[in-house]
C-alpha cells in the first residue's frame, strides 16, 4: 500500500504587485497554516518520505514551512507540471513517483487536488481550503500503478481546526 497526501498551498498574499499568478505568494495567514499543517503531520506521525510541490512560489514556500516546522527530513522536489495541472497531470506526477517511497506528499491548486483526490477514491466532492491536507491510501504496491478508484480517502484535515494556541510559531 502507498500512502499519497495532497497539500493545497497556503492562502495567497494578494496585497503584493505580483506580476504573474505564478508569482504571488504566501500571507501571513497562509504562512501560520503552512507551519502548522507541517508540525500536525510529524506529531501525527505522517511526515512525508518525498514531497513534489508546483513551482508556484506560495506552494514551494507553504512546501518549505512545513517541511521547516515540521522537521521533515524528506527531499523536496520542485515541478512547473503540478501548476495549473488537470488531475490526470498530477496523477503522472504520482506514477513517476519512485517506489522506494511509501508515503508522498504534492503540493498544488485547486481545482487539481480536489479533482484527483474525488477520482482516486471512486467519486464524491471533496472541497479543499488553503493549506487543507488530504490522505488517500492507494492499494497499490508501485506508484506507476496509481489509478482512478483505487484509493480510500483516511483523512481531510484543514488548518481551521486548530486554534491558535494548539500549535505556537513566530510569524
Amino acid at each position: 500500500m502507498k500512502t499519497l497526501i495532497l497539500f493545497r498551498h497556503g492562502k495567497s498574499d494578494w496585497s503584493t504587485e505580483a506580476d504573474r499568478d505564478h508569482d504571488r505568494n504566501v500571507s501571513k495567514r497562509g504562512r501560520k497554516a503552512a507551519r502548522t499543517m507541517g508540525r500536525l503531520l510529524e506529531l501525527a506521525g505522517q511526515a512525508p518520505d518525498s514531497a513534489v510541490t508546483s513551482s508556484a512560489v506560495r506552494a514551494r514556500t507553504t512546501v518549505e514551512l512545513a517541511v521547516e516546522a515540521g522537521s521533515w527530513a524528506c527531499p523536496v522536489r520542485v515541478t512547473r507540471a503540478l501548476y495549473e495541472a488537470t488531475p490526470f497531470a498530477v496523477l503522472e506526477e504520482v506514477r513517476a513517483e519512485p517506489d522506494a517511497t511509501e508515503r508522498l506528499l504534492l503540493a498544488g491548486h485547486e481545482p487539481s487536488l480536489s479533482e484527483l483526490a474525488s477520482l482516486l477514491v471512486g467519486g464524491g466532492a471533496l472541497r479543499f481550503p488553503t493549506a487543507c491536507m488530504a490522505r488517500i491510501d492507494l492499494a497499490i504496491e508501485r506508484w506507476k500503478d496509481a489509478a482512478y478508484g483505487k484509493g480510500v480517502l483516511v483523512w481531510l484535515v484543514p488548518p481551521k481546526l486548530f486554534t491558535e494556541g494548539d500549535f505556537d510559531f513566530a510569524d
